[in-house]
Formats: C-alpha cells, sequence, structure tokens
C-alpha cells in the first residue's frame, strides 16, 4: 500500500526529531536549535523603553505594552527566494531587576548555543543605571555559565565513540587582535549594551553626560560588549539600534558606524574601544586613591556613585498583580474569580465567629 502525503510528513518529522536527538543533524548546536534560529534575550531598567525599541526592531506598528514579567515573541527573516527564513526567539524581562530570577527561564543548554544578551539601560536615570546594570549582568552571567556547563556535559556524553566533536559548545573566544584583550574579562555571550531615551539623556549637564559616557564606555569595553544610544524619538538612533539587533537576532553585517564624541550619541561595536581611548575615571574632586577599590570596574562605580549616588527604587514592591491587569483581562475568568474570592470571604468571617464562639465557651 503507498504512503499518503501525510505518512511521508510524519516520517520526515520524525527523521528530523531523531536526528537532533543523536546530534548528526547540521544544527548549529549539535541538538540545539536548528541553523538559521537564533535567541535574543532583552533585559533592562524598568520603564526604559525595552518594548518600545523591540516593536520598532521588528517593524511592528503597533503600542508598546508594559512587559508584566517575561514575555516571548520571535522574527523571521528571509535569506533569499524559496528558502527558509531565518528565526529569531526573543524574550524580554519585565520588572527591572525585580524579576531578575526568571532569566533561567530563556537561558537553557539549548539556547546558549546561539544566545545573545541586550541589556536596555534607562539614560534619563543616572541614579538607579548603575545598580540594574550590576544586578542584571550577575544574574545573566550566572545562567549562562550554568548552562554552559549542562551544554558541555551534553556535549561530552554525545561525542563518545564518534569520529568528529564539531558543532559542539565552545565557550566566547575574543579575537587575537582585539584591544586590551588580556585585561578583559568578556561576556560569556555576545552583549550589547543599548542606552535609552537618549533624546530627554541630553537635558543632563555637560558634566554629569560626560561621567555616564566614560563609564558605559568602560563597562562595554571591559565585557566585549557593543554600546549604542538610542531613542524611539529619533528615527536614525532607532535605524542604528536596528542595525545593531539585526546583527545578534539574524547575523546581519552591523556596519562600520563608531562614535566616541561624548556630545553626540555613542556607537561603538565590540573591539572599536580601548581604554587608552576612554581614559580614566572622570573625577575633579576625588582622590582616587581613597576610594579603595579592589578592582578597576570597581574604581568606576565607586566614581560613578560618588556622582551619582544610587537610589532604592523599591521595585520587589512595585510588582503588580498580573490578575488585575487589564491587558490580560478574561471575562468569563475574571467572574469566576470573583465569585471564588467572595467566597472566601465568607469562609473567612464565618471561620472567626466560629473561633470566637470557642474561646467564649472554653
Amino acid at each position: 500500500m503507498a504512503k499518503t502525503c501525510t505518512d511521508k510528513l510524519w516520517d520526515l518529522a520524525a527523521a528530523e526529531v531523531q536526528s537532533r536527538e543523536s546530534g548528526d543533524g547540521d544544527d548549529a548546536g549539535g541538538g540545539g536549535e536548528a541553523v538559521g534560529e537564533r535567541t535574543v534575550f532583552i533585559m533592562g531598567s524598568k520603564t526604559g523603553g525595552k518594548t518600545s525599541i523591540l516593536l520598532r526592531c521588528l517593524d511592528r506598528d503597533e503600542p508598546a505594552k508594559p512587559t508584566l514579567a517575561l514575555e516571548y515573541t520571535f522574527g523571521r527573516r528571509a535569506t533569499g527566494h524559496n528558502t527558509p527564513k531565518d528565526i529569531a526567539h526573543l524574550w524580554e524581562l519585565g520588572g527591572g531587576t525585580s524579576l531578575s530570577d526568571l532569566v533561567q527561564i530563556p537561558i537553557t543548554a539549548a539556547s546558549i548555543r546561539c544566545l545573545s544578551v541586550i541589556l536596555v539601560l534607562d539614560l534619563s536615570a543616572p541614579s538607579a543605571l548603575w545598580a540594574t546594570m550590576e544586578t542584571l549582568l550577575q544574574a545573566a552571567q550566572a545562567h549562562v555559565d550554568q548552562a554552559a556547563s549542562r551544554a558541555r556535559q551534553v556535549d561530552k556524553s554525545r561525542a563518545a565513540g564518534k569520529r568528529s566533536a564539531s558543532g559542539h559548545f565552545a565557550a566566547r573566544v575574543l579575537p587575537k587582535d582585539f584591544p586590551d584583550r588580556e585585561l578583559l574579562s568578556p561576556f560569556p555571550v555576545p552583549l550589547l549594551i543599548v542606552g535609552s531615551k537618549y533624546d530627554r539623556f541630553q537635558e543632563l549637564s555637560s558634566d554629569k553626560r560626560k561621567v555616564i559616557c566614560k563609564t558605559l564606555r568602560f563597562v562595554a569595553h571591559y565585557h566585549a560588549a557593543s554600546l549604542i544610544f538610542s531613542s524611539i524619538k529619533l528615527e536614525s538612533l532607532i535605524s542604528k539600534t536596528k542595525s545593531f539587533f539585526s546583527h545578534l537576532a539574524f547575523n546581519v553585517d552591523v556596519g562600520k558606524t563608531v562614535s566616541c564624541d561624548p556630545s553626540k550619541p555613542l556607537i561603538i561595536p565590540a573591539g572599536a574601544d580601548s581604554f587608552s581611548q576612554i581614559g580614566s575615571p572622570p573625577t575633579t574632586d576625588v582622590d582616587i586613591t581613597s576610594l579603595h577599590a579592589r578592582n578597576p570596574k570597581d574604581l568606576w562605580k565607586k566614581v560613578y556613585q560618588r556622582v551619582f549616588p544610587p537610589e532604592n527604587t523599591g521595585e520587589k514592591k512595585e510588582v503588580k498583580d498580573p490578575t488585575k491587569d487589564p491587558q490580560y483581562g478574561e471575562p468569563q475568568i475574571d467572574a469566576m474569580r470573583a465569585q471564588k474570592d467572595q467566597e472566601l470571604e465568607e469562609y473567612k468571617k464565618n471561620a472567626a465567629k466560629s473561633w470566637k464562639g470557642l474561646q467564649l465557651d472554653s
């Protein structure tokens, strides 16, 4: 009996799954994501414009809604006529630093093979900038290291008895001609730092702008990351930001534009800066030797926080109840929830009366 079209598709699907599980396919990670599939994890300042920037990079004309916790979407790009489209899996973390534990969801042993991270920092809120950056980068790097370790264990078990180890997970290695290569602490996966709300950033004094620019240049170069200032109100900056995004999501050439002038938006691809160009921390009334820094990054942190004392954002207390958010409304479910809440209140009142009665009887 001849096979039907459905049978053939079923066989192809089964063969594809078997190929991925055995690690024999042409996938980019030996059992991880297929060729043409990448993962981009976006995190950053609360209300820093992450969703707006993402929508503009995807050419989606829709209003940005607040990201409640962790949201997933995807982007596709055609590579040629009658060829499969590249796919970018896009995860966005909401809540600023309050939900940093959720980074473990998009950062896995499978996604780590083709993972990039975008950190969006609100330039108009400099007092919260360093704490947000430090907290999120530490959380992301911890889970990247864990996922990388698991990926290596999987690769090791699959490599047993095989002639080739191609396609296995490999840690990020900088080119030999990367500036200050021996002095850096590269982020384990490609990292892009986006300074958002550049239009409002321009309202700060020139001295403060200079401190922020030099500090972010240092942090970006120290982690071998790219850095760009952006604003959804300035089309030219969104266009440049989209170029960096497309490079991470679809491996598109990022271009050769470089701008290190603090009086203009910073546009610095990874490897286009150096410590000699950045210079020393911008101190005017502070003796650097009195700061007792443990390492260069700690020194920049202390200088930055002298200019912009950290503030308690209270983000942990501001996380909203998703059941009360109108953008997730479900009339039937909400009506049932209201009924159950009312029944619970009645039960609590009756239980309290019963308890008081027991106390009187005793």
